[in-house]
């Protein structure tokens, strides 16, 4: 009976289709940009969208990274760490996978507020100067980068800065990218406006100040108290950090915050501060540092369920009732 048996799940196992092994991240990448092709009207936004098609694999590596102190650090340095060294940090595997997405999802849904930023009136990657505060991965400068682009991430991460320690420095043009010169990457690891060392790593002159999911109200002025590992310390006032802004910005520069958001919380809910999508700043702040105000707190939820039905992020029910957009959008004059 056993042999029987047995001889009937293998047989059954042979012709059980195979599970298909998980799509590389670069081709990944390259399909949701096909994808999502019809929601980039703008020159700009196009070109984001053919810079993924050039992003490669990488070499796998690893990171020692402690949960509790938000500490990490590089593969080799843990092998010189005793055990007790050690004691609380977990040894995390980077492949192409946390490489590209880390803990965000793809970076082909930067293609939103680079839409925004191309109907606004920039139009081409090929010298485009652009901050990407938050970056949160690197899929999105790599790509514009390969169009052309001068791109600088701001992040407070350590596993970033672990990982992306060797992307500093010149992109080679793609060759989707038509005939312009190379492009440039930077990235300005702690506290801006805080820290003035970060400030003038950042520098100026950029034709876009960009965030995406980190400048939420929810995150800077919680409605709250939560636990303060929740929330985005900037450590300074608001007119100050616009003002950091506007002070990149060259005349005619755009400052965006785009945001994506579930429902808020029920009143029998744990308050949750990603949930709060609005602008962290006043529009009166905007305009007392000298920004126009463009759009303010704008709905965007009709594009953002776009998105996450594109990139499978559920189900047309599941996004109608949990998945919000917002943004906000200033210029210097």
């Amino acid at each position: 009976m056993t042999t029987l048996l047995g001889s009937l799940v293998f047989a059954l196992a042979l012709q059980a289709p195979a599970e298909a092994p998980p799509m590389p991240p670069t081709e990944q990448m390259m399909q949701e940009a096909a994808r999502i092709g019809s929601e980039a009207t703008s020159p700009l936004a196009k070109e984001l969208l053919a810079g993924y098609g050039c992003l490669q694999p990488i070499q796998p590596t690893a990171v020692w990274y402690n949960k509790e102190t938000r500490s990490a650090v590089t593969e080799a340095a843990g092998k010189g760490m005793t055990e007790e060294q050690l004691k609380g940090y977990t040894k995390k595997d980077i492949d192409d996978a946390f490489y590209y997405f880390t803990r965000y999802g793809t970076p082909v849904a930067f293609v939103r507020p680079v839409e925004i930023l191309g109907r606004a009136g920039l139009k081409t990657a090929d010298g485009l100067k652009m901050v990407d505060f938050g970056f949160g991965s690197i899929g999105q400068l790599r790509s514009l980068a390969s169009m052309g682009a001068d791109v600088t991430g701001i992040e407070v991460d350590p596993i970033l800065e672990i990982i992306y320690a060797k992307e500093p420095g010149k992109v080679a043009r793609c060759a989707a990218g038509g005939k312009g010169g190379d492009g440039n990457i930077s990235l300005a690891f702690g506290q801006f406006p805080k820290e003035a060392d970060i400030v003038k790593q950042v520098g100026g002159g950029y034709d876009a100040f960009v965030s995406k999911n980190t400048l939420k109200r929810g995150y800077v002025h919680p409605e709250k108290e939560v636990d303060p590992r929740m929330l985005v310390h900037l450590d300074v006032d608001d007119e100050t950090f616009v003002r950091s802004v506007y002070d990149a910005l060259k005349p005619g520069g755009f400052f965006l915050i785009y945001n994506l958001c579930p429902a808020p919380s029920k009143p029998e809910e744990a308050y949750k501060p990603w949930a709060d999508g609005r602008s962290p700043f006043s529009a009166e702040t905007y305009q007392k540092v000298g920004f126009k105000v463009v759009a303010f707190d704008v709905d965007d939820t009709q594009a953002a369920r776009v998105m996450g039905k594109t990139f499978g992020w559920g189900t047309e029910e599941e996004l109608a009732k949990d998945l919000f957009g917002m943004y906000t959008l200033v210029q210097k004059p």
